[in-house]
């Protein structure tokens, strides 16, 4: 009985120690994550793409995650070495936000899968090869440029009697001066005269904008470009102070704001690349995964904002209450 007995503790112990052995060596998933700058509009963007892993079953919270973040806090420098550093750790995954991040990803790794969020599709940021293919190991969501003119058309639309718009934007941007081509162009075919001045960085915003505003603007157009991400509560300061209502085609600013947007919710463009992510963890593989066009654009208006234009929208707008 002494000898049964002594047994059935060997294998209890046995079993629960192997048990332990299961939970200490269980597999924990490490993705990087490559931020260029702190903004509150990018972060919809980021939280979406978190809360699709979590829904796929990848959190930090039950330990099948592990996430190391990196924001270059609008630096060059910083956003190439935070790149370096990820690569070097050979993470699973790398997502990044927005297009800077992205183009400086995809020139320092053809191997580990990026997924991309708030970036232009990746002919314009010349990401593809001679023949026009997308580098392989490049997917998430992208944007395209035509829906620029749908929301510079807005303009016209609600404020018929507007002449002068004024944009600012970085000309070292891609996706900014892309988008400042799209912007020009729609202006000249509905007789707004452009206004339109430079910046490097969000330092030079304040003083840019109120440059624009004493050259007499009807609307002030906020651009995608990170300039005007990282300063838009300088530019809706200075708007407001003046009357002058801001249109835009990202859906964030609305909500910080802008009067009216049609664009793409960066909270569902986040959730959108997550969820090819949370695919290539399952699977391990990139097969039936590529980089894909945003699939959700919205028309959305701020409701106090517009309260102080004495305006009201269609049902056509979804409507933003702080």
């Amino acid at each position: 009985m002494k000898k049964i007995f002594i047994l059935i503790l060997s294998i209890i112990f046995f079993s629960c120690n192997n048990s332990q052995e299961k939970k200490e060596t269980k597999h924990v998933h490490v993705i990087g994550f490559l931020d260029l700058l702190q903004d509150e509009t990018l972060e919809k963007a980021r939280h979406g793409f978190y809360d699709a892993l979590a829904k796929g079953g990848y959190s930090e919270k039950d330990s099948t995650l592990r996430i190391v973040y990196r924001n270059a806090q609008g630096d060059q420098p910083t956003l190439i070495q935070a790149c370096d550093y990820l690569v070097s750790q050979k993470v699973d995954l790398i997502a990044t936000c927005p297009t800077i991040s992205t183009i400086t990803t995809a020139q320092k790794t053809k191997v580990i899968p990026i997924f991309m969020m708030v970036s232009p599709d990746p002919k314009n940021a010349k990401l593809t090869d001679a023949n026009g293919n997308t580098q392989r190991n490049l997917l998430g969501a992208y944007e395209t440029l035509d829906y620029i003119d749908s929301s510079v058309a807005l303009v016209r639309a609600i404020f018929p009697k507007s002449k002068k718009l004024g944009v600012i934007y970085n000309q070292a941007e891609p996706q900014s001066t892309d988008a400042f081509n799209e912007v020009k162009s729609k202006c000249k075919e509905l007789g707004l005269n452009l206004e339109v001045l430079p910046v490097n960085n969000s330092s030079e915003t304040q003083l840019a904008v109120q440059s624009l505003i004493n050259k007499g603007i009807d609307v002030f157009f906020a651009m995608p470009d990170n300039a005007v991400f990282a300063s838009f509560e300088t530019i809706a300061k200075s708007c407001d102070a003046k009357k002058i209502p801001i249109f835009t085609c990202e859906v964030g600013l609305v909500a910080r704001g802008a009067l009216v947007s049609y664009g793409a919710d960066f909270y569902q463009w986040g959730l959108q690349a997550g969820e090819q992510a949370v695919q290539y963890l399952k699977t391990k593989s990139l097969d039936g995964l590529k980089a894909e066009h945003v699939k959700i654009r919205k028309r959305v208006y701020n409701g106090a904002t517009a309260a102080k234009f004495n305006l009201q929208f269609d049902s056509s707008f979804e409507v933003y209450h702080k």
